[in-house]
């Protein structure tokens, strides 16, 4: 492509479906409506109830919602997901693996019990999901897989052996992918949330020693907000990243780098 064939219509997601696991709470609430503001339908499955909060989002932007109730961990969950969107739009163009849980615990309590289910919502779930996902890709020669990784992809974390590897986990996952599917004209990348001002923080951003910590290690002296993930997620469905392929992509408000 000649540089002056680049115009801002390569951020549209105009007639794309997408997927985004978990999509209709948190943080998933903002990958879902990003990509309906670019242009697509979305399509959500998740095991907490629909309110119709993000339904009604969605469709003020003039897009398209289908909520499909599913625990991803049940055997043939996933291709249920994938042919519910190609049955919902017609096809599967993006899939965003946002869904994750996080328990903690100190390391001398955290054991199978706590480890398995994290395992499996955080790390085998976005691989088959993705996994059936491609079955359609690659016949179409085009897809976007985006998985949700983490600070704890790059760090440890205390009371939570199970994140932090589920999390490291993702990013290698993110990187295979990527070195088989680019030839197929399929990007897989990953974003990874700094500290945010979610439900899962709450606790600590309670906590004025703790909470203080954090924000004393971000440049950017604040907590993210759900809206700065937004334009990441954009750029990473559309054709503008056709050639960032295995990226595991930071939003952490200089986080890392202190």
């Amino acid at each position: 492509m000649d540089i002056t064939e680049f115009h801002l219509d390569f951020f549209s997601l105009g007639g794309k479906n997408a997927i985004v696991t978990g999509g209709n709470t948190g943080l998933g609430q903002a990958f879902s409506l990003a990509l309906a503001k670019a242009g697509a339908n979305i399509f959500v499955p998740s095991v907490a109830a629909d309110d119709g909060t993000t339904r009604k989002l969605i469709e003020a932007e003039g897009g398209r919602m289908e909520v499909l109730e599913a625990d991803l961990t049940k055997p043939g969950v996933p291709r249920q997901i994938i042919e519910g969107c190609v049955d919902a739009f017609g096809s599967v163009d993006i899939v965003v693996n946002s869904a994750g849980i996080a328990k903690l615990a100190e390391v001398e309590q955290f054991g199978r019990a706590e480890w398995d289910p994290m395992v499996s919502v955080n790390l085998t779930a976005p691989f088959e999901l993705s996994h059936e996902a491609i079955r359609f890709m690659i016949p179409q020669r085009s897809g976007k897989i985006i998985n949700v990784a983490s600070m704890f992809s790059f760090l440890g974390g205390r009371w939570s052996p199970a994140y932090a590897a589920t999390k490291h986990g993702i990013a290698g996952f993110t990187k295979a992918y990527c070195d088989e599917l680019a030839q197929h004209n399929i990007q897989v990348n990953a974003i990874a949330p700094g500290y945010f001002a979610t439900k899962i923080t709450e606790a600590t951003r309670a906590d004025p020693v703790t909470g203080q910590r954090v924000l004393d290690h971000i440049p950017a002296g604040r907590w993210g907000e759900p809206a700065d993930l937004m334009g990441a997620t954009v750029f990473l469905a559309s054709r503008a990243s056709d050639y960032v392929n295995g990226h595991v992509l930071p939003v952490d408000g200089g986080y890392l780098v202190r």
